[in-house]
Parts: structure tokens; C-alpha cells; sequence
């Protein structure tokens, strides 16, 4: 997800600094990709390759910037995200997400206008349930519940979408959505990746 304004997160930060480790960046795909449509499988061993994706995850997020990234948006079709929606002048608060599931969400929604690093420059109002919780597991295998409102809760529901192959643009009018994939397919046939 692009970064937006919004609030600073209270959540454990035991791997807070676990990033610095190694870190290679990896290539962020935009649309019409059509690795962005596909459903992830479940992680199944929380080891030290599924570590060293989310270090990447984070290093390319960073970099993007950004506030969440989703596994398949740099060709990983695994159950994983990273996020980080700390504000710019607050330290960094990096969370990962294995096989996240929302287990409830509130019927009070919230709009907030969203962005993606798979669809660069492009921002939409969406509305989304104001509060989720969610079930994960964390970067070391432990499993986690949070329950998160906000800027939180709208990251990990846009985070969450990538994973099923949903994008941000499914919740516009046909209309708009029809003219981003259309802008963004010319570009990509411009750049000769189509």
C-alpha cells in the first residue's frame, strides 16, 4: 500500500530491527501483471527462507516507499505481508503477516483514500470495515490475534485483498477501473513488458 496520512499503530515490535539482517530489494510488479490476480498458498514452515522474504518485503517497501507490501506483488505467490504505518517522524514499526485471516470486522466502516505500489500514482477513496480482527502468524512461527482499527486495519484489509488477487481498483465503478487498466496496460506495452 502507498503511503496516506493517518494514526501510529501500538503493536510489540520484538523484530523491530530483525530487517537489517540481510536485505536484498526485490522488483515491485504493476498492473496488468497477471501475477497480481492469483490467489497465494498457505505458508506452511515459518523457516529462514520465509524470514528472508519478509526482510526483502521490508527493504522494498521501504524503499518504494510505502506502508504494506503483499509476497505476490514481488512474485511470491505465498500467504505473507508486510506493513508499516508508523507515522514519518515516529521510528519505524515493522509488522509481518503469515496466512492472515480476518476473523471478524465491524459493520462501521471507514473510508480512506488508498494507493498501491502496484498501481503507482493512483489514489481512490475506498471504503472498508473500520475495524478487523485478524489472525496471523508472526516472523518467528508464533501465532497472533490483533485487532486493529484505522490506517491499521485498512492496510492489512488492502494487504490481505493482494493475497486473494484483489486490487484496491475492484472496489471503483467499472468506469474508473476500466481507465486505470487501460492507462496501465498501454504504459506496460510502451515499456515493452507486454
Amino acid at each position: 500500500m502507498s503511503p496516506v496520512v493517518g494514526g501510529r499503530s501500538r503493536i510489540d515490535r520484538p523484530f523491530a530491527i530483525a530487517y537489517v539482517r540481510r536485505m536484498t530489494k526485490r522488483t515491485i510488479l504493476t498492473i496488468p501483471d497477471s501475477q497480481l490476480r492469483e490467489v497465494c498458498a498457505p505458508v506452511q514452515t515459518v523457516d529462514d527462507g520465509i524470514r528472508a522474504l519478509a526482510d526483502d518485503m521490508l527493504e522494498t517497501m521501504y524503499d518504494a516507499p510505502g506502508i504494506g507490501l503483499a509476497a505476490s506483488q514481488v512474485g511470491e505467490l505465498k500467504r505473507l505481508f508486510v506493513l508499516d504505518v508508523a507515522p514519518e517522524d515516529a521510528p519505524r514499526n515493522p509488522l509481518v503477516f503469515i496466512n492472515p485471516k480476518i476473523v471478524w470486522s465491524s459493520e462501521e466502516t471507514s473510508v480512506y483514500q488508498e494507493g498501491c505500489l502496484s498501481i503507482p500514482e493512483y489514489y481512490e477513496d475506498v471504503e472498508r470495515p473500520a475495524v478487523v480482527k485478524v489472525q496471523f502468524q508472526n516472523r518467528d512461527g508464533e501465532d497472533q490475534e490483533l485487532e486493529a482499527n484505522g490506517l491499521l486495519a485498512t492496510c492489512i484489509q488492502h494487504e490481505l485483498d493482494h493475497l486473494n488477487g484483489t486490487l484496491f481498483i475492484d472496489y471503483l465503478s467499472k468506469l474508473k477501473r476500466d481507465r486505470v487498466l487501460k492507462k496501465f496496460t498501454k504504459q506496460a506495452k510502451l515499456a515493452g513488458k507486454i
